[in-house]
């Protein structure tokens, strides 16, 4: 690697600085110059974990410029808040803990950007013995896939399973058990939702104080996600907001986004005991049978009518031969 001065690496990080600041305030006023046709991408570089400049460097040179020349700014975290609200990959509105309204200690963007995905208060970690099951056979078992509730909790990625009024984990008819939902934040996966999540995962990777949040959700993604069935259940849902075009594209990412990552905490061990829970219910467990023998596809359903509307016959048949006219 090439080596630097002292003098050759302060001016760097003092003009990479001063553009990310300027670059920042054009976008929190609105607008860039008609020449800033890469504002996109530039917005999304700042977030590679190769890029990141010390927070109290952009600190010093925030408190030199725009608090002097720009009073309408109140804080150097309120500025780049914009830019971690633009990248935002969940349709939920992302909000500053209150300790960093105006000075909170973070070590770069990118970890300004991880602080507003982190609970207010962490939820129990642990890791669940239960069976993976996938967003299909979740579907023919009977749980339905919605989004968070209208205010959204106090998480933005939590992921809750609602339970009916009346529900039966056991024998029992099948008109007496409700259908369960997974309440879940909206997934916006479009061309750099990948690298958003790798950029947070490798920052929580590379730093053992801080908390496998990301990590714990893409897990939990993945549990759900094999191909490109359950992306299109998710997507029906409206729960997944799949900008990439194809499922199947979206699947592989969310299945390679976890390879060879270590975490220690997984956040939704509740909300996946209770999945296995129902789902190895007595009229759960065999109406996914049932769907996924007889229901899978057009010609196995046609078989099944087929099949029942011959037996009706038979029937008709021996009774008639029994009582003739």
């Amino acid at each position: 690697m090439k080596s630097y001065s002292d003098d050759e690496i302060a001016r760097m990080m003092v003009m990479d600085a001063c553009f990310i600041l300027e670059f920042s305030y054009k976008l929190c006023m609105g607008g860039f110059d008609e020449n800033m046709v890469l504002a996109p991408a530039m917005i999304y570089d700042l977030l590679l974990i190769e890029n990141q400049l010390p927070f109290f460097v952009l600190q010093d040179i925030f408190e030199c410029t725009c608090s002097r020349f720009a009073p309408e700014i109140a804080s150097l975290n309120k500025l780049v808040f914009v830019l971690v609200q633009v990248v935002n990959i969940f349709k939920t509105n992302l909000t500053l803990m209150e300790n960093d309204d105006e000075g909170g200690e973070h070590d770069h963007i990118l970890g300004l950007m991880h602080k507003c995905y982190q609970p207010s208060h962490p939820p129990r970690s642990d890791f669940s013995n239960s069976t993976i099951h996938s967003a299909v056979e979740l579907d023919r078992a009977g749980v339905n896939f919605k989004p968070h509730h209208d205010p959204a909790p106090e998480w933005c990625m939590a992921i809750e399973l609602e339970s009916p009024t009346l529900v039966c984990f056991s024998w029992h008819w099948p008109w007496a058990w409700g259908k369960p939902t997974l309440r879940m934040p909206v997934l916006c996966i479009h061309d750099d939702t990948e690298l958003v999540l790798r950029n947070l995962i490798a920052y929580e990777q590379f730093c053992p104080q801080v908390r496998n949040y990301i990590t714990s959700y893409a897990a939990a993604i993945d549990m759900l996600i094999n191909d490109q069935e359950d992306v299109a259940i998710l997507v029906e849902s409206k729960v997944v907001v799949n900008s990439i075009g194809s499922n199947q594209e979206a699947a592989t990412m969310i299945n390679q986004i976890c390879k060879e990552t270590n975490f220690l905490d997984f956040f939704y061990p509740k909300p996946w005991q209770e999945l296995d829970t129902y789902y190895n219910g007595y009229w759960p467990r065999n109406l996914a049978w049932l769907r996924r023998t007889y229901f899978s596809s057009p010609w196995n359903m046609i078989a099944l009518l087929a099949g029942i509307l011959l037996f009706l016959l038979t029937l008709l048949q021996t009774y008639f031969t029994i009582n003739p006219i």
